[in-house]
């Protein structure tokens, strides 16, 4: 663990915890962009993670996008925005870059099942690969990683719990048709 005084010196991502209508999420942002966004009660190791993947340490603090995340995901909640306009730091291997994009790209009301991710991607066969990509998603509602369901027509998993996820469906679902 690098000491305070060195941190703060350092590259370092900046976290700040959120209050949304289904809990607190965790933040963080490097200098330029956001790079986590994920219900806090996930624990301590996703953060230890986090930080391990940016080799950077985290620290709490405020940064310009919190204000500009605080306002959109507000409006998400409220049924106002069904996209995001922030700028990502995702890193990822080559296929998780691309099963992230596919993320991005099924529509606001609408779900996919991870063999449709896996033919998006160029991938057919590779549902279970789509579904660890799913899961080590670390920016959370802005990357819907809850719009991915099992082929059979159930929710299937949810880092955020499945309670969250049921709950992100319905919200999109009421607002986005």
């Amino acid at each position: 663990m690098m000491p305070a005084d060195r941190a703060v010196a350092a590259d370092h991502i900046i976290t700040t915890l959120i209050n949304t209508p289904l809990g607190d999420m965790l933040a963080g942002a490097t200098g330029d962009a956001i790079c986590l966004l994920e219900f806090d009660d996930r624990g301590r190791l996703e953060r230890q993670t986090i930080g391990e993947l940016f080799l950077m340490p985290l620290l709490p603090g405020e940064h310009a996008l919190f204000a500009v995340l605080r306002d959109q995901l507000a409006q998400y909640f409220d049924g106002k925005r069904t996209a995001f306009g922030l700028p990502l730091s995702y890193p990822g291997t080559d296929f998780q870059c691309k099963v992230w994009q596919a993320l991005r790209d099924i529509p606001y009301g609408h779900t996919r099942s991870y063999g449709e991710v896996a033919r998006a991607v160029g991938k057919p066969g590779a549902a279970r690969a789509v579904g660890a990509a799913n899961g080590s998603n670390r920016i959370a509602i802005i990357i819907p990683c809850h719009r991915v369901i099992a082929a059979v027509g159930g929710p299937g998993g949810y880092g955020g719990g499945l309670w969250r996820k049921l709950r992100l469906l319905e919200l999109e679902r009421d607002r986005g048709r």
